[in-house]
This record gives structure tokens, sequence and C-alpha cells, in this order.
């Protein structure tokens, strides 16, 4: 019983983080082409944080892994916070309006 909630919580934690992933990538990258390089490398370096053996590498290196749940806080804010008030919102934006 026990080992098939830990698969389920392993199938969840690498659905979760692999959706991140991708999410924050594309956000990079689109932040490279149109608004600026610092914000794009921020956004493809959260997105390898994302990444499911980063958090194993991690837990290898130090023995600890972070929460999906902390995880899934940091994704949520730093999403609401693009979408809401970034650079790249306002030229899709802009683009749609034409």
């Amino acid at each position: 019983m026990n080992s098939k909630i830990h698969s389920h919580n392993n199938n969840v934690h690498l659905t979760f983080s692999w959706i991140f992933a991708i999410i924050f990538f594309s956000l990079g990258i689109l932040n490279l082409i149109f608004v600026h390089p610092i914000p794009g490398l921020f956004y493809l370096l959260l997105a390898v944080f994302y990444l499911p053996f980063t958090n194993s590498i991690l837990f290898k290196q130090l023995g600890f892994a972070i929460p999906l749940w902390i995880k899934t806080l940091v994704a949520l804010i730093l999403l609401w916070g693009t979408l809401a008030v970034g650079d790249l919102m306002e030229i899709f934006e802009a683009w749609m309006l034409r």
C-alpha cells in the first residue's frame, strides 16, 4: 500500500516538474527573443531548477530535495507576476490589439 502512495506521489511530482520546466523554458526563450537577455536567462535557469533530474542530483549531493509544494508555490507566484506585469505580456497585448 505504501509503495502505491509513493509511486503516485512520484508521478505527480514528475508531472508538475516537467510542466513547470516547459513553461519556464518557453518563457525564457520568449524573453530572450522579445524582451531582454537577463529575464530570459533567469527563466531558463529557473527551468533547470524544475527539471526532475536536478532534484535527484540535489538530493544525492546535499542530502535534501525541495518539496513539491514549495516548487509549486514559487512557480505560481512567478507566473502570476510574469503574466500580470511582465514586459512579455505587454508585448503580446500590443500585438493582439493591432
